[in-house]
């Protein structure tokens, strides 16, 4: 057994993200990998801000992003927006997973991930 991170239920994760790639298939007949892709390029932010400061005044000063946290914030974007729009809805997680994922490949601001992103 494992403690802390990645302990989750991955053969769950493997199903949802299955059903996601059938739905997006099926809805954009392209291949899905590239949407995952597409998705993950457009809801990277490219700044972030961060705290700078001392003798107890902090102001935030924006600042590049890395590529790798780029693309971890945006996987977990999109992974946040799927779980917020399943919550207490008919839609399944790997619907609203596709849907997500096929706004945030267009660029579409429905895309939960792109609004955050654009908040940032």
């Amino acid at each position: 057994m494992m403690h802390g991170r990645n302990n989750g239920k991955k053969l769950l994760t493997m199903r949802i993200l299955k059903h996601a790639f059938e739905i997006i298939h099926l809805m954009t007949s392209e291949n899905p990998l590239q949407i995952l892709v597409d998705a993950i390029i457009n809801s990277g932010p490219r700044e972030d801000s961060t705290r700078i400061g001392r003798a107890g005044t902090v102001r935030r000063q924006a600042v590049d992003v890395s590529p790798m946290r780029r693309v971890n914030q945006a996987i977990w974007l999109l992974c946040t927006g799927a779980r917020e729009a399943a919550f207490r809805n008919v839609k399944t997680i790997a619907e609203c997973l596709a849907d997500d994922l096929v706004n945030a490949a267009k660029g579409s601001s429905n895309s939960y991930a792109i609004k955050k992103k654009d908040e940032l």
